[in-house]
């Protein structure tokens, strides 16, 4: 009965190795994607500490593929001394993810405080040409997210770009697409997006946090798993006589 215990927690471990190299890519991908979506919105996010729970994403993903590789080295060879150093490991990274949890909270709390306080400026910097930083920010936020303005499209009256170019539009990019011909001339409403990016932009950040949220929370009940079975190899081949003697037996055949 106890052999059968242990192989079966070998098993699982075996698995959740398999499960760890996947799961590395899978952690390093959101990490990833973290970095490029804040690029598109750095602009209306001043805090760069908010990229660190993406960092550790990243940094633990790196660490999952070597925690996969020392964790069937250790389960094929029924290594005492590896299976230690795994469940060690394991602990480490469980303890990290928690962390990249508690961060994640933290930072997502903060999102729409640190919008609210630069948008405005990001909008006062506006000057319609592509070359122009926050110019190309704030086209292509209000394209992909199909909105106008801060809080709709009548914002764009107080901006300097408006009042300089006299023509009474706001940018292209506040056109609808089914909308032929469009111009952004304020004479024709209609043809603009009636929503404000201040809260689109806002919900988008909360959302790529709580991808990070969800992706730690995920892999460390994975890891959880993995050192309980760890656990169990560990403490049966301490315990357990029959075990420790077909290891050996095992070894010399």
């Amino acid at each position: 009965m106890g052999q059968c215990g242990i192989t079966s927690s070998k098993t699982v471990l075996v698995f959740l190795n398999l499960i760890f190299w996947a799961a590395a890519g899978i952690l390093c991908y959101i990490g990833a994607y973290v970095f490029i979506t804040y690029d598109d919105y750095d602009h209306f996010f001043e805090d760069v500490y908010t990229l660190i729970p993406a960092v550790i994403i990243i940094a633990v993903g790196t660490l999952l593929f070597i925690i996969g590789l020392i964790g069937c080295c250790a389960t094929i060879r029924e290594s005492y001394c590896g299976l230690a150093t795994f469940a060690a490991i394991l602990l480490l990274v469980f303890v990290t993810e928690c962390v990249v949890v508690v961060l994640g909270y933290i930072y997502r709390a903060k999102v729409e405080d640190e919008v609210n306080h630069s948008i405005q400026k990001v909008y006062n910097e506006y000057n319609g040409t592509n070359t122009d930083a926050p110019s190309r920010a704030i086209d292509y936020v209000q394209k992909q997210l199909h909105c106008c303005g801060i809080h709709n499209y009548s914002d764009w009256r107080n901006t300097h770009w408006f009042k300089e170019s006299k023509n009474n539009s706001v940018p292209v990019s506040c056109c609808q697409p089914s909308i032929s011909n469009c111009t952004g001339t304020l004479t024709r409403p209609s043809d603009l997006y009636q929503e404000g990016c201040e809260a689109l932009v806002v919900k988008k950040l909360k959302e790529i946090m709580m991808y990070v949220i969800w992706a730690a929370l995920t892999f460390a009940s994975i890891q959880m798993l993995g050192m309980l079975c760890a656990c169990v190899v560990l403490c049966r081949r301490s315990h357990d006589p029959a075990y420790e003697l077909l290891v050996t037996t095992n070894s010399y055949a």
